[in-house]
This record gives structure tokens, C-alpha cells and sequence, in this order.
């Protein structure tokens, strides 16, 4: 399952650099898959469309931090728990409920983005 970000974010920014996927943003910035990963050309995204993995994408959230489900890993491969609710002083990262993967979905996913 994927990370989320709610709105209780208070904007400080803590999650962002501890993401190992570059899958959290600051609100308002626009997002791409190559961000932070070694994927190049076409991706296919969790819902089974394809796009360029350099395309910059419209924000998800304007106004809080937000993560990109089709880059959380939840940091399986890299750490033992998702590093943004590892650091968020108002506990604001929690899993996404929209977006369910079994640990090997997840590896599979981190795997894929880190060649």
C-alpha cells in the first residue's frame, strides 16, 4: 500500500529528502517518474496506462506535501518502515488505502525504478 500525506501536513518539508524513490513533493510542484529513479522512456503506471517517464505531471496536492503512488514503495529495499512517517513530527504520512501491494508488488515496483 502506498504512503499518503493528509492534511494535517504542516509544510515543514522533513519527508521529502528522506524518500529513497523521490516520490514526495512539495504542493504545487509538478512531479515525473525519472525524478530520482534510473527509468527511462515509456512507464506503465499503476492503473495500466502509459506514460514517458519524463513527463512532468500536474501536482497532486497544491497546497501540502503530497506523494505519487506510482512511486511510493512504502522504502521496502531500502529501509525497515516508510521513511516519511518515520520523520513527520505531526504523524501526517500514513497508508494510502486507494492503493493496496502485497510487500512483492512493492519490490517488484522499487526494483523497476532502481536498475
Amino acid at each position: 500500500m502506498a504512503i499518503k500525506i493528509t492534511e494535517e501536513c504542516i509544510n515543514c518539508g522533513a519527508c521529502e529528502p528522506e524518500c529513497p524513490n523521490n516520490a514526495i513533493y512539495e504542493g504545487g510542484v509538478e512531479w515525473a517518474i525519472a525524478d530520482g529513479t534510473t527509468v527511462k522512456g515509456a512507464f506503465t503506471r499503476m492503473d495500466g496506462s502509459a506514460i514517458d517517464s519524463d513527463q512532468k505531471n500536474a501536482p497532486i496536492s497544491n497546497d501540502i506535501y503530497y506523494i505519487v503512488p506510482d512511486k511510493c514503495t512504502e522504502c521496502k529495499g531500502f529501509h525497515d518502515e516508510p521513511q516519511c512517517a518515520s520523520v513527520c513530527p505531526v504523524d501526517c504520512c500514513i497508508p494510502d488505502e486507494l492503493y493496496r501491494e502485497s510487500d512483492e508488488e512493492l519490490l517488484a515496483k522499487k526494483a523497476k525504478m532502481h536498475i
